[in-house]
């Protein structure tokens, strides 16, 4: 399995990050999102799903999908060890992570993180997003939910109502003007290193919440 790791010194959490579903750990939200979470003292494992090892655009089938995040949940404390883990990353990598937990929970995660959490098709808020969303009740894990408000993979009001249902576990920061990539429009004011600022901002204060 192909990975990287960042570990500042006085590290206080372990962030296990799996990528989305067109593009691998080396894009540049990833290596940002790395970058600014280790100068806010958390370390980070990013690691890449089989398919895009291989050079290949269609994601693997779910189950080898959940094999490598489980795997990665396993490699990740073994290279930085004594650290709370948090769980998650971006769009399919946070979804098929909470999938995972579901499922079988790991020893020593702490909270789930999602990076824009793909709800429905794009542009369509219907019920397929309420089966997405589903296993979230499963799961007893605090969490945190970083989605943009322009995210047409997610509704804004339907992602609020999905917190309000999940109840306290779940928290929601709503980044203004972002799409799901987080990118903004120019008229926004804002750059992307002000996205990305804010987005390591509102994960380090969640994990200072729960850890």
């Amino acid at each position: 399995m192909r990975s990287l790791v960042k570990n500042p010194k006085n590290a206080k959490a372990l962030v296990v990050l799996g990528h989305g579903a067109g593009a691998g750990m080396r894009h540049p939200f990833m290596e940002s999102t790395a970058e600014l979470l280790y100068r806010q003292q958390i370390a980070t494992f990013r690691y890449e799903f089989t398919y895009m090892e291989q050079g290949r655009k269609r994601p693997d089938p779910p189950r080898a999908l959940l094999a490598r995040i489980r795997e990665a949940l396993s490699a990740g404390p073994r290279k930085v060890p004594g650290l709370p883990v948090i769980a998650g990353g971006k769009s399919m990598g946070g979804r098929m992570t909470s999938v995972a937990l579901a499922e079988s929970p790991a020893d020593g995660v702490a909270g789930l993180l999602f990076l824009g959490f793909p709800l429905h098709a794009p542009g369509k808020g219907d019920e397929a997003g309420v089966k997405r969303a589903e296993h979230l009740f499963e799961i007893g894990l605090p969490m945190l939910l970083v989605q943009g408000t322009r995210d047409r993979l997610a509704e804004l009001d339907k992602i609020r109502g999905l917190c309000r249902s999940i109840g306290k576990r779940a928290t929601l920061h709503v980044v203004e003007g972002a799409d799901h990539s987080f990118n903004v429009l120019k008229r926004s004011g804002r750059d992307q290193s002000e996205v990305m600022e804010e987005i390591a901002d509102a994960v380090s204060s969640w994990i200072n919440q729960i850890v």
